[in-house]
């Protein structure tokens, strides 16, 4: 297409929402692909039906890392047009206000997203519009993958078996080497005023610490995972005083990064990292699918309980126990070193989260939602799959779930996976100069223990709030209780 053609043609918009990245971007790379000049938005959606607000940690992570976005697309010569409005209503008017005939986007899964964008789709196409959309979010489209019954998968396993049983998944798109944007003027707001930073207080400091948001630091991410914390990950995985984890979820959230670049890194490592380790870690790739499966088939996921045999469950209001457990101060270290690290870094251990949990919706009694909703304001990877789904499963009431009458001791947890107290001396502090033996269990410590330590129960560090024996027996009565056992 020559020069004069590319100046007069109709622009195209180029929608960006939860695939903030210019690698493997099936809708910019298509829409490269036309010479058609590039208009590319970003539009903050907090109104439309089934759309959730992203909490305060997901705002401050979507604001670093659309300003690194922006910067990237300026480089390759198209600029990122912001607003906030409905996407529909934001859509039509910049298509009004550019005259573009195409529009070009990535697919979404989440309660609002797709069904959306299907009503969008079809309106656009009827008033004759090109629209296009893409893959890249997921390894599998969960519309497509369907059990032999022809209905969606309720359990992993199979689930797993179907998804890496089938095609290999497709090599990554490549980035454009540059981007033929459109010259007209467009309205656009500023990101100070789209996404205000926390200033009165400033608190994420932790975040700033903790993380490198954007397409740039979720392959550095990536890199680092593989260079060591692949090495020993199915078995080191566990332990949260040790480096293994990929760190890898903020950036899959925010679509920083794919599924499909990951495995293709992962397949060029290969030979260099034992089959077990890279085994699990695809594995939870695949966990991550079979989140936004259900989620794709349960449209209320983080409102609803999966099974209704839960909406009969006698779940206990207590705000009191519910604030110790959102400022760590439980009185069990294991779950108060949990608390403390999501507040600090907006992250938490994977293992923890599960020990986290399990104490409010089983030592505590109190409703998985209110956990559900604590980790999606405060964590930078809250995702609206794998938020709800895990904490469904950790709570008995999901799919594949575990037993409600397995509930972990946070004491044995503690000393099974931070048996050195790396992990608690690391959060707590105030705790550091106990030794081992009672780390995790500090009022079974000697008082001249604890005089040594310069622990004082019920003033440095608090008292545990329940008693775990009674607290197990408590919820093993309520699930026989919901269940017309007793």
């Amino acid at each position: 297409m020559n020069s004069r053609t590319e100046t007069h043609a109709k622009p195209a918009l180029v929608l960006f929402r939860n695939d903030l990245r210019v690698g493997d971007n099936g809708a910019l790379s298509a829409a490269a692909a036309t010479h058609k000049p590039l208009i590319a938005v970003y539009i903050l959606d907090e109104e439309s039906e089934g759309v959730r607000q992203p909490g305060a940690a997901s705002r401050w992570w979507l604001r670093n890392s659309l300003e690194t976005l922006v910067q990237r697309l300026d480089k390759l010569g198209a600029r990122m047009v912001l607003r906030r409005d409905r996407m529909r209503s934001a859509v039509t008017d910049l298509l009004d206000e550019s005259g573009a005939d195409a529009v070009f986007w990535n697919r979404r899964y989440d309660q609002g997203g797709s069904a959306g964008d299907a009503r969008l789709k079809q309106e656009l196409r009827e008033r004759g519009l090109r629209v296009e959309s893409f893959d890249g979010h997921l390894l599998h489209e969960p519309s497509r993958l369907v059990t032999r019954a022809g209905g969606f998968y309720k359990v992993f396993t199979p689930f797993w078996q179907a998804l890496s049983g089938g095609t290999e998944p497709r090599d990554p798109v490549d980035a454009p080497e540059k981007l033929n944007g459109y010259s007209g003027k467009i309205a656009s707001q500023h990101i100070n005023e789209l996404l205000p930073l926390p200033t009165s207080p400033d608190w994420a400091g932790g975040l700033r610490e903790s993380w490198t948001p954007g397409e740039e630091g979720a392959h550095a991410c990536l890199e680092n995972f593989l260079s060591g914390g692949l090495d020993a990950y199915a078995d080191g995985r566990d332990f949260p005083g040790r480096e293994t984890t990929s760190r890898l979820s903020p950036h899959l959230a925010h679509g920083e990064i794919t599924p499909h670049q990951i495995l293709a890194a992962l397949r060029e490592r290969a030979r260099k990292a034992s089959s077990s380790d890279i085994a699990k870690f695809r594995k939870e790739i695949g966990w991550r699918e079979f989140c936004y499966h259900l989620l794709f088939h349960n449209r209320r996921l983080h409102e609803k309980n999966f099974q209704p045999t839960f909406d009969n469950f006698p779940w206990v209001t207590d705000q009191s126990a519910l604030r110790a457990w959102q400022r760590g101060q439980t009185g069990y270290p294991i779950v108060d070193a949990g608390m403390r690290e999501l507040w600090r870094t907006g992250t938490m251990h994977n293992r923890v989260r599960m020990i986290a949990a399990s104490f409010l919706t089983k030592h505590l009694l109190i409703d998985w939602r209110e956990g559900e909703r604590w980790f999606w304001d405060t964590l930078v990877d809250a995702d609206p799959a794998s938020n709800p789904a895990n904490w469904q499963w950790v709570a008995g009431s999901g799919a594949d779930a575990a037993p409600y009458f397995r509930i972990f001791n946070p004491v044995l947890q503690g000393e099974k996976f931070d048996p050195d107290g790396q992990y608690v001396r690391r959060w707590i502090p105030e705790l550091a100069g106990l030794p081992n033996r009672v780390l995790h269990r500090p009022w079974e410590a000697a008082a001249s223990v604890l005089d040594t330590a310069g622990v004082t129960l019920g003033k440095t560090y608090p008292w545990p709030v329940v008693d775990h024996a009674k607290a197990r027996q408590r919820a093993l009565a309520a699930y026989s209780r919901m269940r017309g056992e007793g």
